[in-house]
């Protein structure tokens, strides 16, 4: 039976199965009794990838079918520090699950989304995942986590994702809110109006954010990237989430 390699964001582990990915998607977000339901973002990585930091062979060789003949869910070859020794060109599709079990893969795109007016809102998602307001596009986020020398804080790798604004992009006192579906608003329209008026390029909003987050707030898609380079997997958008992946679309929006 064909045996699977995933990356998984929410917690960071790297897992071996013999589940498809969509299989491995609803297991993981809702066929454990190991886990509390609840979303899940995952790659699927090269199973010919190997790293000397990383226990995969021996992964692989405990992932066995079952006595009953069902295939085995889940193995898990780390749980600590798993992105930093992942190459990203051995990364494959990035999925989305929903708590329900929806799953849509996501491709990785060939070009980064185009620069937007106004501010950004970030969601780190590993291997830390505070929530972060800037007036740098993705890019430029990027490097200043991951490529920035002068930085007291920096990470060899991040995964994150840009969130809407909406209309407190622009003017965060008086921008429309009203389909922000994000705790403390009032909080976020101040840590905005800081970033607009005062010199600085990025402001914390909350440094123990849950690392998921609304799927169907995301802006443009998802980016991870190391010190060698930077990757992104662009969302779909609705009119083609509606017309090809309606039940993970309606999972989305309940």
């Amino acid at each position: 039976m064909e045996k699977h390699l995933y990356l998984s964001l929410i917690p960071e582990a790297l897992v071996v199965s013999m589940l498809s990915p969509e299989e491995f998607g609803i297991y993981y977000a809702v066929g454990s009794a190991k886990k509390s339901r609840g979303a899940a973002i995952f790659f699927e990585v090269d199973p010919a990838y190997r790293h000397e930091k990383l226990r995969i062979e021996e992964a692989l060789e405990r992932c066995e079918i079952h006595e009953d003949g069902t295939p085995k869910a889940s193995i898990y070859a780390s749980v600590y520090r798993v992105m930093e020794y992942i190459s990203l060109d051995a990364l494959m599709q990035l999925y989305l699950v929903t708590p329900d079990g929806r799953v849509l893969g996501l491709e990785p795109g060939s070009e980064f989304p185009e620069e937007t007016e106004g501010m950004h809102l970030y969601q780190e998602i590993a291997p830390v995942h505070p929530q972060v307001v800037s007036n740098y596009g993705p890019l430029q986020f990027y490097e200043l986590i991951v490529k920035n020398p002068t930085s007291l804080i920096s990470l060899p790798v991040v995964c994150f994702v840009e969130l809407r604004l909406n209309g407190l992009a622009v003017d965060p006192l008086e921008g429309d809110a009203s389909d922000l579906p994000y705790s403390g608003i009032e909080h976020l329209r101040g840590c905005l109006t800081d970033l607009k008026t005062k010199p600085f390029h990025s402001k914390m909003v909350d440094r123990v954010h849950p690392a998921s987050f609304p799927f169907r707030m995301i802006k443009n898609g998802v980016f991870i990237g190391n010190e060698q380079e930077l990757k992104y997997f662009p969302m779909l958008s609705t009119e083609e989430l509606r017309a090809k992946h309606y039940r993970f679309w309606r999972s989305i929006n309940m």
